[in-house]
């Protein structure tokens, strides 16, 4: 099995406008040691909260890390995805821009789409959600380990960075935040198909990945299976029953 999927790998809190950079400078066509250079003179320089302050190497060169294995030098598997992500971004400007840092996220580092899967359920069941419901999911899911604790409390408040969640005036307790409208069918099938690479068994039923919940803060348009087959080279599509689809990756 990919070791995506035993790993953690979130390691600090990542803001939204770090991935940014990353992306812009990628899109200028800067080269690998010149996107680092870039990254760790401005990363070093700003807290995770948004404000300026000189930072420890060791504290954000974790996030520089997670960024570049995203964007910039991701496994030999996921170039190709990532190349149409960046030709994505590259064809729509800013639009859609926190789904497609979400789609490379959960590519890359599964731990991000399991904690969003949990969240996402916990949100579909009450309105606002608090950090030991978060942390008994997570360990249900994935063991009772401190660094399932810590990582899933990083990814938490980068969602927070991100305003997928907010904090609600109770410490401890966040509460939803509007969902964004995906309503480029492309940048949907993009979406779904890092869905299956965070999933180990690369498959999933084509109604539940639309309404997943570690597409929390995203809604997708109705998309049928014949559609995303047709606009995509890496999904495949099975049906099963009567009107049932299974979305699929190409082997």
């Amino acid at each position: 099995m990919d070791k995506r999927f035993d790993a953690i790998g979130i390691k600090q809190v990542v803001r939204l406008e770090w991935y940014e950079l990353a992306l812009h400078l990628l899109l200028d066509g800067r080269s690998t040691t010149d996107i680092r250079s870039s990254l760790d003179e401005f990363v070093s320089e700003r807290k995770q909260s948004g404000g300026y302050g000189e930072r420890g190497e060791q504290t954000y060169t974790k996030a520089i890390t997670q960024i570049m294995k995203c964007w910039v030098t991701p496994e030999k598997h996921l170039i190709a995805f990532r190349d149409d992500l960046l030709e994505y971004a590259r064809s729509n400007s800013v639009e859609g821009r926190k789904a497609l840092h979400w789609a490379a996220t959960c590519a890359a580092y599964p731990f991000w789409f399991r904690v969003a899967f949990q969240i996402g359920r916990l949100l579909r069941l009450q309105e606002s959600i608090t950090q030991s419901q978060i942390r008994l999911r997570c360990f249900e899911a994935m063991g009772e380990r401190s660094t399932v604790e810590r990582s899933a409390r990083r990814v938490v408040r980068t969602f927070v960075e991100w305003d997928v969640l907010k904090d609600s005036e109770t410490k401890g307790c966040y509460e939803k935040t509007a969902q964004e409208a995906i309503t480029d069918p492309d940048l949907a099938i993009l979406m779904l198909e890092s869905a299956l690479l965070a999933t180990p068994e690369a498959k999933s039923a084509l109604g539940l990945l639309l309404n997943h919940p570690a597409f929390f803060p995203f809604q997708f348009p109705v998309l049928s299976g014949d559609f995303i087959s047709q606009h995509s080279e890496r999904l495949d599509v099975d049906r099963y029953g009567l009107d049932d689809e299974l979305l699929k990756l190409k082997a």
